[in-house]
């Protein structure tokens, strides 16, 4: 008898899987578009506007089923809404003032913030390997920032990022936490109208003008606005299968994209800085491994049961 053939790591990723990491790529080329839409728009009105856009477009392939909108997804909706808009709305308040690329690996931050988040809200402590992780990542921040960064002294486009990295990351933990117990598309309707309300009551507080017709603002929110509807549909299906963890270590390369785009465009980091921007990548993708142990007692969970049924049946 032939021994079963191993699966190929290609064949290990899952359909969810790969679609996530297609939203990551095009995540990834979205902030040099919102840091140009910033020459026309405030940040607060520009997010609004963006997520308005992307309401009203998956509202309109979900209006049989959000008339069976329950309370609970209702409130689902709102608390994912609400981490939408403290994420994207201080991330483009950072983009004002800093490179696209540098946000991006900031905003990538939020990944060892997410078992930092669970121990301190859900009391689950990191383990060896998240702890490395956040370390990697506050040494990777302090170089990616500079001179400046090096005494604590962020500058205020950078401090508005940091926040909204944690922002993103309990949005990340909320779309797992409600994840398989309520209907994706009535869930996704109610997060994206809530953070675009949000944001547009932020407009005054902020003290920002409203601003004039442009083609470039108008373009940029519904593009954005499609795109976001997208990578929110596709987050909260694939997130139904994918763990919150797993799900994080695919989003790791979000900023790589991001550089990408943003070194075509004619943005430069300083060597130091790219040495910082390496150690956040590092620390996303080591805060998710697993330590030799680790991996050993769960591939003897998953084999012991079969090693048992041929003894049974004997």
């Amino acid at each position: 008898m032939t021994a079963p053939k191993s699966p190929s790591r290609f064949n290990r990723f899952s359909k969810a899987e790969c679609i996530l990491v297609f939203i990551t790529m095009i995540w990834g080329g979205t902030f040099l578009l919102v840091q140009h839409a910033m020459t026309v728009s405030g940040p607060m009105f520009f997010v609004g506007l963006r997520f308005a856009a992307a309401a009203i477009v998956v509202g309109f392939f979900s209006l049989r089923t959000l008339r069976d909108l329950t309370l609970f997804e209702f409130k689902a909706g709102v608390f994912i809404g609400v981490a939408i808009m403290f994420g994207y709305g201080l991330q483009t308040i950072g983009l004002q003032t800093i490179l696209s690329s540098q946000s991006a690996f900031i905003t990538a931050l939020y990944v060892p913030f997410v078992p930092l988040l669970q121990w301190l809200v859900l009391g689950r402590r990191p383990g060896l390997m998240p702890s490395i992780g956040i370390m990697l990542a506050f040494a990777g921040l302090m170089l990616l920032t500079g001179p400046a960064g090096a005494s604590l002294n962020f500058s205020p486009g950078e401090i508005a990022t940091l926040i909204g990295a944690v922002a993103i990351a309990a949005e990340i933990i909320l779309i797992g936490a409600f994840a398989g117990q309520v209907d994706v598309r009535r869930v996704t309707v109610v997060q994206l109208a809530t953070a675009s309300v949000l944001s547009f009551m932020m407009v005054v507080p902020m003290g920002e003008a409203l601003p004039g017709f442009s083609w470039l603002l108008l373009f940029s929110a519904v593009g954005l606005g499609l795109t976001s509807a997208v990578i929110q549909v596709a987050m909260n299906w694939a997130q139904q299968s994918v763990s919150p963890t797993r799900a994080t270590l695919i989003y790791a390369g979000e900023p790589v994209w991001a550089g990408v785009v943003g070194r075509i465009a004619g943005e430069r980091f300083p060597p130091i800085a790219m040495v910082g921007a390496v150690l956040i990548v590092a620390a996303v993708i080591v805060s998710e491994m697993k330590t030799k142990g680790q991996r050993a007692a769960a591939s003897s969970r998953r084999s012991e049961p079969a090693r048992e049924e041929p003894e049974n049946s004997a």
